[in-house]
């Protein structure tokens, strides 16, 4: 369900990509030497969110092997800083995301995550991490959001 605020807000899809030993994929992003988050990107128009997940999970780590897990029932919202949302690509169109988070599982192998699969490449390095340890890697504008989806995807924070 949206309202009428939600026009402010870019759609967005998030994934929490689990591997076979329960901890998540987070990836930093290019240039920063502590801004690590979970693959997202925007939604379509008209795109379904697990097609979305699919294709911003291929387009930015490189990734096909996965299996739906489950979602967050509902839609999360943050604001871009004030600060950054000056300097945004966005020129004003959006003051921040509403996202909807996926859990995944991994089925492939390390060796088909790729960071160079979109040009440029928007990540420098990956890892896997336990779930819990997740919101302390975000930055703090995205913290709650980080939270909540540690909190809902807690199930799946175990090995497969």
């Amino acid at each position: 369900m949206t309202d009428e605020t939600d026009r402010f807000y870019r759609p967005n899809v998030g994934v929490a990509l689990f591997d076979r030993d329960g901890n998540v994929l987070v990836a930093r992003r290019r240039g920063s030497a502590d801004a690590w988050q979970m693959p997202q990107g925007g939604v379509h128009d008209g795109e379904d969110l697990e097609t979305a997940a699919r294709r911003e999970l291929a387009e930015e780590v490189g990734v096909r092997s996965v299996d739906l897990l489950g979602r967050v029932d509902e839609w999360l919202r943050y604001d871009l800083p004030a600060e950054t949302l000056a300097n945004h690509r966005w020129k004003g169109k959006w003051k921040g995301q509403r996202q909807a988070w996926i859990a995944m599982r991994f089925t492939g192998d390390d060796s088909e995550i790729d960071l160079t699969a979109e040009k440029p490449p928007e990540f420098d390095a990956w890892k896997w991490v336990p779930l819990a340890d997740v919101p302390s890697l975000i930055v703090p504008f995205k913290r709650p959001i980080y939270e909540r989806v540690a909190r809902d995807f807690a199930r799946f924070a175990q090995p497969a």
